[in-house]
């Protein structure tokens, strides 16, 4: 059965969104949401649950080009933890490493002034296609 995902790629002042189909193993980005200090919008991922019904969730894990994790790492899997608490889905972390480079290459911001509002949820695209190709790791190594 074809499966919704939300992908999320968080940071401390912006959360790139895209929304992904198994059947297609494609995604597409959304506008990214404010966070602020850290804190995500809640009401406004609420909304977007309500209007796309995910099955679940990816989340991009920030790690250090040597697999350790980060600070960012942390945040990120507490945000993962938050999603399942607040709407009872599995959550799988996907390694994002590179991904926002990648989203910059692809849309051909990386010399451009200012950032390119679209990065991040490009990166957000990049992970969910990589769940679907690769996946990710599974809920229960959330920690």
């Amino acid at each position: 059965m074809p499966e919704t995902l939300l992908g999320f790629d968080y940071g401390s002042k912006k959360i790139g969104v895209a929304c992904g189909q198994s059947l297609t193993g494609t995604a597409n980005p959304l506008a990214a949401l404010v966070s602020r200090d850290g804190v995500p919008d809640w009401p406004a991922i609420e909304k977007l649950v309500q209007e796309w019904q995910p099955s679940g969730f990816v989340v991009g894990l920030p790690l250090n080009m040597d697999d350790s994790e980060s600070e960012s790492s942390s945040r990120a899997r507490r945000f993962a933890r938050q999603l399942h608490g607040r709407f009872s889905k599995p959550v799988w972390m996907v390694d994002e490493r590179l991904s926002t480079r990648e989203a910059r290459d692809q849309l051909g911001s990386r010399n451009k002034r200012g950032p390119d509002p679209r990065v991040d949820s490009l990166a957000a695209v990049l992970m969910i296609e990589s769940y679907f190709r690769d996946g990710g790791i599974t809920p229960q190594e959330q920690s």
